[in-house]
């Protein structure tokens, strides 16, 4: 069974989502839990559609049931977790169907009947994406669904877990490699003085900060007061990706010095001093890391055009000038001499080792066979599993008589964010321009028409588009995306965040919109 929350596989992760649908086919159960009617919904067993930013109240209504009807694996739960009776209590007490119904939009009935199904088939699969991240209660929607697994004992098994489908290609790897500001490659962290002294030893360096680094939103508003004055941006749009254009524009033309690495000129290039022309992903010699932690080889299969070079050479020539020499040569080299040396999650990846299939971390030998699937027979990497109280909190702006509707965003099949690659590759001719999708409810109510030109607007901005009016959408909410330039979703989303992961409230802001006249 698959239990998919907050996560548009069809059109976000198209190629994941036909296993999917060919498994359903075989006779795999699936749950479906978003705010919208999306492609996946027609494949699924039981649907609900919750209200956007209802997430935890909706799981928390789940578990009540679990637990006061004794459906959880308590076997699970007595051996393998703690937490339990303090979580139960709160659970019990403070989410009864009844209020997770009336938060979430979603039936008691059918909340019951959702329980119930989980409850009666193991292994189940739990799946989400940017739909659960992409809120201010972020951090805490993540918590629940893994409250959820280990309730339900789906942690350790072979087509169990929770599994985040990452929102861009490598993501996983990157992150693996250090790309984060609190830890060294293999999630090793920067406060912890004996890693602090290996790397340092390791880079024959003296002074590592013991203190995490900055995250985005921060770099970005220190911009205009100087408090960061040189930023350099790697592989990113971020004039066009970012929350509340607008601003971001004001921060990015506010830097003393701006540096862009990338294959194609962007919307962000226009603020740069130096712009560094990479080699794309098939013009070098490299690893990919997946969702499933599985690192993979990637092969050169044409060479960079013009001045273009690996970032792996850009990174190096720079540090040269700078006064440091890097021994390291690639791909292989970085792998065999400084990662699988120093991060002992991947003490055993070497690049002879990852032909074919390639291998799954942990890998701590070179003997090891790789790890398919975490947290075997129980086995948490913190020992046992912690159950964490997450509280329902609402979006941080709502739906008002101001601003009538509720705007979330995301992906759509045609094209990849923000469009660097599939703006270039021919696919404007399948979807040429950005839609505001609306309900048949709301467009009759306003007179609308499907095509109509409407103007939707924030807080913070507005844009004129096409209206989509479609059944996918629930009365009182819009939905785009941010591909295009004109139309961008992100004139109008609100740059409030996740106070532990600084993710942005993409998901849900208010907004109004009305039929161009």
């Amino acid at each position: 069974m698959f239990f998919c929350i907050g996560t548009n596989m069809t059109e976000a992760h198209p190629v994941a989502a036909t296993y999917l649908k060919n498994a359903v086919e075989k006779g795999a159960k699936l749950i479906v839990v978003d705010p919208r009617r999306q492609r996946l919904t027609d494949y699924a067993t039981l649907f609900a559609q919750i209200k956007v930013g209802s997430d935890i109240a909706f799981l928390n209504g789940l578990m009540h049931i679990l637990i006061k009807e004794d459906l959880y694996d308590k076997k699970f739960v007595e051996q393998n977790c703690e937490g339990f009776e303090e979580f139960k209590k709160h659970i019990l007490k403070n989410y009864p169907p009844q209020k997770a119904s009336e938060i979430s939009g979603v039936s008691v009935e059918k909340i019951r009947e959702i329980a119930h199904l989980l409850a009666s088939i193991k292994p189940c699969l739990l799946c989400y994406t940017l739909g659960i991240t992409e809120h201010t209660s972020g951090r805490n929607n993540v918590v629940s669904v893994a409250n959820l697994q280990m309730l339900l004992g789906n942690m350790g098994l072979e087509s169990a877990g929770v599994n985040p489908l990452r929102g861009q290609n490598n993501v996983q790897g990157a992150c693996d490699m250090g790309a984060l500001p609190n830890v060294y490659p293999g999630y090793q962290a920067v406060s912890d003085p004996k890693i602090k002294e290996k790397f340092e030893k390791a880079w024959g360096v003296t002074g590592l900060s013991d203190k995490p680094g900055l995250m985005i939103p921060a770099m970005l508003e220190a911009l205009p007061t100087k408090e960061v004055r040189a930023l350099y941006i790697f592989g990113e749009n971020m004039a066009n990706s970012e929350p509340d254009i607008t601003h971001v524009e004001h921060c990015l033309e506010s830097a003393q010095f701006l540096v862009c690495n990338d294959i194609f000129p962007t919307e962000t290039t226009r603020f740069a001093h130096v712009v560094f022309p990479a080699a794309a992903w098939s013009e070098d010699d490299g690893t990919f890391t997946n969702s499933e932690r599985r690192v993979s080889r990637v092969r050169k299969v044409s060479s960079p055009p013009g001045q273009a070079k690996p970032n792996w050479w850009i990174f190096k020539e720079i540090a040269r000038r700078m006064g440091s020499t890097w021994d390291s040569a690639g791909g292989q080299d970085i792998w065999d001499n400084e990662i699988s040396v120093l991060t002992p999650s991947m003490a055993g990846i070497k690049y002879a080792r990852i032909e074919g299939d390639g291998l799954q971390w942990p890998c701590p030998t070179l003997d090891h066979p790789g790890t398919p699937f975490l947290h075997r027979d129980g086995k948490f990497s913190r020992g046992k599993g912690l159950f964490t109280v997450a509280d329902w909190t609402p979006p941080a702006e709502i739906a008002d008589a101001e601003y009538p509707y509720v705007l979330s965003t995301g992906r759509r099949l045609f094209h990849y964010h923000t469009r660097t690659q599939t703006g270039r590759s021919g696919l404007d001719a399948i979807l040429p321009e950005e839609t505001a999708d609306i309900s048949v409810e709301d467009a009759k109510k306003q007179g609308i028409a499907n095509g109509d030109a409407v103007r939707v607007w924030s807080r913070r901005g507005e844009v004129t588009v096409k209206a989509r009016v479609t059944e996918e959408v629930p009365p009182g909410m819009v939905w785009m995306a941010f591909h295009f330039r004109d139309g961008n979703a992100n004139w109008l989303t609100n740059p409030v965040f996740d106070p532990y992961t600084q993710t942005a409230e993409y998901k849900a802001c208010a907004v109004n919109v009305e039929k161009k006249m």
